[in-house]
């Protein structure tokens, strides 16, 4: 379980005892075990039994003899890509980050242990197809390291193994979710758990981490075979990193891994299925305030008995200078969950059903394996990825949703603004709930699901989801922008080819633009009539009444209606401290009105008054208020400098992008679309893809922005599934390690 921890003494390096311990642990390892198995035969045998096929813009194709080859090519060719990132996540997971980072990484260190621990215990109870991938993953790695040491530089200590890679998988409680706890106990702004990953965005606008994903069932496609839809928005540093894994007889899937793990799935299809997840943002950790023992503070009250809170002193080492220092703290923590904070005689613990679970890629590799929606649903319910909703499409022509939440079957109303007092172990939950119980579409009416991030209610319009069947504390009610944008595009009664649904993907349109420019527009014509504007401000409404309301790259009027949006919505804030922006509309969004609310502004005399302020704001940023929107958004990596389409899902666009401001004033993508994928379950599967940033982040390779231009285009390649299409697209073959 995560626990918190309590700063213990500190010491440096100055001391023997430190000095001893960097002897034993730290010192002597440095890279003299990667000479030493340079050449294990092991290592060998294993690049012996795969063969990579890099087709193009540079996918590998995996032909594996079995599990543990596979893995090893995966972990070879991630650092292949990727470098020192993949070495870096297995060190953080090992709980040894500080090695390289030092003090800075002493945090995550300590709230690694644990997780790594639990990683070690419950290691033999995962199938020995999900042990031999990530032992394999660990040589990988370790190989491509020995063969190429002047890219890495002494902080890795010990050669990395299974237990490392099992580490990856090993969940923990939200370290934002325990901050949100800890400020409502104390009323105070306490920083939270360390947890990996979550880096800073250098400026950037916030990144909308979330996804899209559709499944077309066979009587809503031309084809007459089920269609599906991957789409994630994220940071362009999240490490997507599309492959084709074969281990004849046992598995042939084609997807988006994760760079760093080698079972990090999160879309792709095979010959018989497919899947795609969206985040799903619950709030599932319940706080429980137990009594203190009074004669025992450290202990606490429960079912009568007095019981001991748990300590344990945890050493890490990190490095100092030139030479290694150790920090030594405590951890406590109860069988129910970790302390999280303690007063008045009350010690709290947060308790999480995501707390220690472990396998997350046994799951993954199951579900990869499947051949029909019962043997994926059996993988489903080993619930070790429960973060994720789920769109799934097959060549049976099934389509299906699923609200994938580790949801407790609470004893009690959920409280998530305040401990629920607890005295007795049946005050506690203690089980979730089963797969069953969960909000889930199959086949529905219209024939089509769909996800972006909303609740499952209003998955399919013709087949809502009613809420009051399911616990209230399930998820609200709501519809974004994006998601009737959504909506609307795969909502219809058409017939649509694999290409259409790649088309409809791209589209353009900003939704937030037809709800409210009516009401600009009007506004600031009668404010211009009453004298209260300059007359300048005609030629700007003028323009925006010509708008065609698109983030196109040749459109013009988005970039003046965004900024003037950026300056109304905060103008809002700062008056009514709003934070669901309902205050911004005349009409907030309602049920009975799902896909038209929320419309209209709420301060139609504000937005006026506001526009020269934008006109002037997007010249002094942009060096004009009446640019294209392709002029001012761009797609910059390598030496691609293009104009691009779309925008944030926050203004109704379906292409989500997000950007940084460069110094000269442009606006680069960071975020949003990036992987996309777009697969037909005809017998071969047809399919298309794009990885707007490419298979490698190092700048040096050929597959480091070769992608970009097109994605800018929209446009996406076409997939090479079937070993013909594979072997005709081959632009280099190798066996890892061994070329």
């Amino acid at each position: 379980m995560s626990q918190p921890y309590t700063r213990g003494p500190r010491r440096t390096s100055s001391s023997a005892a430190a000095y001893a311990l960097c002897t034993l642990v730290v010192c002597t390892a440095a890279f003299g075990w990667m000479t030493a198995r340079a050449q294990t035969p092991d290592v060998e045998v294993l690049a012996a039994q795969v063969e990579v096929i890099r087709t193009t813009h540079g996918v590998p194709h995996i032909y594996a003899d079995g599990f543990r080859a596979l893995g090893y090519a995966l972990g070879y060719l991630q650092v292949e890509d990727y470098g020192d990132r993949v070495p870096l996540g297995l060190l953080r997971a090992r709980g040894e980050l500080a090695l390289r980072e030092g003090r800075a990484g002493l945090d995550s260190d300590f709230a690694s242990q644990p997780y790594y621990q639990r990683a070690v215990a419950a290691y033999p109870e995962l199938q020995q197809d999900t042990r031999d991938v990530y032992e394999g993953f660990a040589a990988g790695v370790n190989r491509y390291m020995v063969l190429h040491p002047d890219e890495f530089g002494d902080w890795v200590t010990a050669p990395f193994t299974g237990y490392d890679v099992a580490a990856l998988y090993v969940y923990r409680p939200s370290a934002g979710q325990a901050r949100r706890w800890v400020n409502r106990l104390t009323g105070l702004d306490v920083a939270p758990l360390a947890e990996p990953g979550g880096a800073a965005t250098d400026g950037a606008d916030p990144i909308e981490g979330g996804s899209s994903a559709w499944a077309l069932a066979p009587d809503r496609t031309a084809s007459g075979a089920a269609i599906l839809l991957r789409n994630p928005h994220l940071s362009w540093n999240a490490g997507y990193w599309e492959a084709h894994v074969v281990v004849p007889g046992r598995l042939d899937f084609y997807g988006d891994f994760r760079i760093g793990a080698p079972l990090g799935i999160v879309g792709g299809f095979n010959r018989a299925l497919g899947f795609a997840t969206t985040n799903n943002d619950v709030d599932n950790g319940q706080v429980y305030a137990l009594e203190v023992d009074p004669g025992r503070l450290d202990h606490y009250r429960l079912d009568g008995a007095s019981l001991p809170l748990r300590r344990e002193l945890v050493t890490r080492t990190f490095r100092n200078g030139e030479g290694y220092g150790y920090e030594t703290r405590e951890r406590v923590f109860t069988p129910l969950g970790p302390v999280i904070h303690r007063d008045h005689g009350r010690i709290y613990i947060l308790r999480s059903p995501e707390d220690g679970e472990f396998r997350g890629g046994e799951q993954f590799l199951r579900m990869m394996q499947a051949t029909s929606l019962d043997e994926w649903k059996d993988a489903m319910r080993l619930r070790a990825h429960p973060r994720s909703n789920f769109t799934y499409a097959d060549a049976e022509g099934n389509v299906f949703y699923i609200w994938n939440a580790a949801m407790p079957v609470f004893p009690h109303p959920y409280n998530d603004q305040q401990a629920v007092p607890a005295t007795r172990r049946d005050q506690i939950w203690t089980r979730i709930h089963d797969l069953d119980d969960l909000p889930q579409v199959l086949n529905p009416p219209g024939g089509y699901v769909r996800n972006d991030n909303d609740g499952p209610w209003l998955t399919n319009l013709e087949g809502p989801l009613d809420p009051a069947d399911f616990p209230a504390y399930f998820e609200e009610q709501g519809l974004s922008l994006r998601s009737q944008h959504s909506l609307e595009l795969v909502g219809g009664g058409e017939r649509l080819s694999l290409e259409e649904v790649v088309r409809r993907k791209h589209s353009y349109r900003m939704l937030l633009a037809e709800r409210v420019k009516p009401d600009l527009v009007r506004a600031t014509r009668a404010a211009l009539a009453a004298g209260d504007l300059d007359p300048a401000v005609e030629e700007a409404v003028a323009y925006l009444d010509r708008w065609d309301g698109t983030a196109a790259p040749e459109s013009r009027g988005g970039v003046l209606f965004s900024v003037w949006w950026d300056l109304y919505t905060d103008a809002i804030d700062a008056s009514v401290g709003d934070t669901d922006g309902a205050a911004y509309f005349e009409e907030a969004w309602t049920r009975d009105a799902p896909t038209s609310t929320p419309r209209g502004l709420a301060a139609p005399a504000l937005a006026a008054r506001l526009l020269p302020a934008a006109m002037a704001e997007a010249t002094e940023r942009h060096g004009g208020w009446d640019l294209p929107w392709g002029a001012v958004h761009r797609v910059r990596r390598g030496e691609v400098d293009v104009a691009v389409g779309g925008c944030a899902g926050t203004l109704g666009c379906y292409r989500v992008l997000n950007f940084r401001t460069d110094e000269d004033g442009l606006r680069r993508a960071v975020g949003g679309d990036g992987w996309v994928l777009a697969v037909e379950f005809t017998s071969p599967p047809r399919a298309y893809s794009v990885l707007a940033y490419g298979q490698s982040n190092r700048e040096h390779s050929p597959y480091h922005a070769d992608q970009t231009a097109m994605f800018a285009r929209g446009e996406l390649k076409p997939v090479a599934f079937i070993r013909p299409d594979v072997e005709r697209a081959a632009e280099r073959r190798y066996r890892p390690g061994l070329e």
